[in-house]
């Protein structure tokens, strides 16, 4: 591969480096032609971005990008995949999941919320990391509970004064 090839290449794994802020690094050698074929069709419809990328080439790219990940190059030996997201633990859901029906991919190292993730002992961590809008959905839930609680709370003592008021106007009677 000649000199200027490797820089295009090292600047388009850093350009994708830097569109997504969520990094995986993963071991998908061994899986067979339909295996693999099955992990990127599955990795396109929960958009991550899964490439095949050269250790040195990978190492050259994020040594340029701004962010230091120095902790993750010791997993940079062997066959080297990365899964890019948007989503913090959308790629180790998605390792997991693969995982029902075959041994591989092995998290290697992960970069996720400004740490840094070393092998595939990991993974449980990682899957339990709550997302964005999981996040979001449990603030939004936690402040809803004591809203409908003051409504419940109005609607059964409603009832409940008009059941009294009903039973006063029978005696009265």
């Amino acid at each position: 591969m000649i000199k200027e090839d490797k820089g295009q290449i090292i600047e388009s794994i850093g350009v994708e480096l830097s569109n997504y802020p969520y990094v995986y690094l993963v071991d998908i050698a061994g899986l067979n032609s339909v295996d693999t074929s099955k992990l990127r069709r599955l990795c396109f419809r929960r958009e991550i971005k899964l490439l095949t990328v050269k250790n040195t080439l990978l190492r050259k790219a994020m040594e340029k990008s701004g962010i230091d990940y120095s902790e993750i190059f010791p997993a940079l030996n062997g066959s080297t995949s990365i899964m890019l997201s948007n989503v913090n633990n959308g790629p180790a859901k998605l390792i997991k999941d693969f995982r029902g029906s075959s041994p591989k991919p092995l998290l290697k190292a992960a970069y996720v919320e400004e740490a840094f993730y070393l092998g595939d002992t990991n993974l449980d961590i990682l899957i339990n990391i709550k997302s964005k809008k999981e996040l979001i959905a449990d603030i939004i839930a936690a402040l809803e509970s004591p809203a409908k609680n003051v409504i419940g709370a109005l609607q059964s003592g409603g009832n409940t004064l008009s059941g009294v008021l009903k039973t006063l106007s029978e005696k009265a009677e």
